[in-house]
């Protein structure tokens, strides 16, 4: 484990809140550049469609089976192999995903919003309409472990915003198969579309279209370094979730502390450790011996099972509060909250993914079955952006509807400002409806 301990005493040299956050986020280095060879791939894959997309999924996925193989089965995966996929799970993991999709469901229902009219003074309504896009796709990792419940954060919000055709694309493995588990989970959400591609050429296809791949309105999902890159550079083509990078999360323990809600937090601290190189876990404690303990509660379960990739650090403040404007600088991902002094400030959180509260609150429940959406903002991007939600899947659009009199009203306001921006026809087009009035 890299565990980096950052005591009170060099607060002060590290600066304010937003300092110590700066400094915290460099302990993770970015990433290497990937926009030229992502710009290369997606290029290619608008040019040559299939063809490309099935050489980079032989060259780079399904390393291990004959390209003509692959060729053979194509980039989509067949209605029987969702089905023999789905019999082959075990039951227990059928029955968490259904748990999954149940709770994921009930959020996004409520999230979603509603058509809504308004009528100004002057008598003019605006009706604002919430349309869903017309299809959506979800990527999946496959690549270091299966994620199925990213199938179920992804398809599910979209039908609830609305989506009827939603996809699912996820990379093969060297054998050409994409795991039983995201196929059950693409069964048991309802998909019919399940294409065997990953990486920038997936992106590029979904984007772009190609003869066997739909092109889509919105492409969400977590990914690697070249997924995230490549939904950037079709960002104008396609609207996208955002950029999602490594995982982050922040605890903040402050209060009376047991033995157990240590425990706990070391716990969830390795479990978010768990999601390997580039993720930042940090922990801000606020109490006498309280960094002390966590310490060794890491170091004890960090020997039984150690966790590779991740980096640590351990913050120690002198209240709650202040670890509370840490925590709000460094706008993370998943923000936990344990003991008494820390809890009662959820109301004041303003920057974070998400928020769990109380010891037994682990973010590992939000990333499977709590309810709340695992797709979150990433790498401080809690500052400007929010979970994945039915707000990603949707447009508003404004219904005008002005009479006669509110016409009239509208431009004697209007007129002088189209006048004052140069605009001649905009004044006379406004102006040739005042009329009588």
């Amino acid at each position: 484990m890299r565990l980096q301990r950052i005591e009170i005493a060099e607060l002060g040299r590290l600066g304010g809140p937003v300092a110590v956050a700066a400094h915290l986020r460099s302990l993770v280095p970015d990433g290497a550049s990937v926009a030229q060879p992502v710009a290369e791939i997606v290029e290619r894959v608008r040019a040559d469609g299939d063809a490309a997309v099935l050489d980079y999924t032989h060259r780079l996925d399904a390393r291990e089976i004959e390209r003509s193989e692959l060729d053979a089965r194509g980039l989509r995966v067949s209605a029987d192999e969702l089905d023999a996929a789905i019999k082959r799970l075990p039951l227990e993991l059928v029955a968490g995903l259904q748990v999954t999709i149940a709770n994921v469901a009930q959020v996004a229902d409520a999230a979603a919003g509603h058509d809504t009219v308004v009528t100004p003074p002057q008598g003019q309504r605006i009706g604002l309409r919430e349309l869903p896009v017309g299809s959506a796709a979800v990527y999946v990792p496959g690549g270091r472990a299966p994620y199925p419940s990213t199938v179920a954060m992804g398809v599910v919000t979209a039908r609830a915003a609305g989506v009827l055709d939603v996809a699912v694309c996820s990379p093969p493995g060297v054998n050409g198969n994409v795991d039983d588990a995201i196929l059950g989970a693409c069964r048991l959400c309802g998909v019919e579309r399940v294409y065997r591609i990953g990486g920038a050429q997936a992106i590029a296809a979904l984007a772009y279209g190609t003869e066997t791949i739909d092109r889509v309105d919105v492409i969400v999902g977590p990914g690697n370094l070249y997924v995230q890159e490549a939904k950037r550079q079709v960002s104008g083509v396609v609207g996208i979730d955002g950029f999602a990078g490594p995982s982050d999360l922040l605890v903040a323990l402050a209060g009376e502390l047991d033995e157990r809600a240590v425990h706990n937090a070391a716990l969830d601290m390795l479990a978010q450790g768990e999601h390997g190189e580039g993720s930042l876990v940090v922990a801000v404690c606020a109490g006498p011996g309280v960094g002390d303990a966590l310490a060794m509660a890491l170091a004890r379960l960090d020997a039984e099972r150690p966790v590779d990739g991740a980096t640590f650090a351990l913050v120690d403040v002198l209240d709650a509060s202040q670890a509370l404007e840490l925590a709000n600088a460094f706008a993370p991902e998943h923000l936990q909250l344990i003991g008494g002094g820390a809890e009662p400030l959820a109301p004041r959180v303003r920057s974070a993914g998400c928020v769990f509260v109380g010891a037994d609150s682990a973010t590992a429940f939000g990333d499977y079955v709590a309810g709340s959406n695992h797709i979150l903002p990433t790498g401080g991007a809690a500052r400007f952006a929010s979970m994945l939600s039915t707000r990603h899947f949707t447009r508003r659009m404004a219904e005008v509807r002005i009479d006669a009199d509110a016409a009239a009203k509208l431009a004697r306001a209007g007129v002088p400002i189209a006048r004052a921006e140069g605009f001649e026809w905009h004044a006379r087009s406004m102006e040739a409806r005042i009329g009588d009035n």
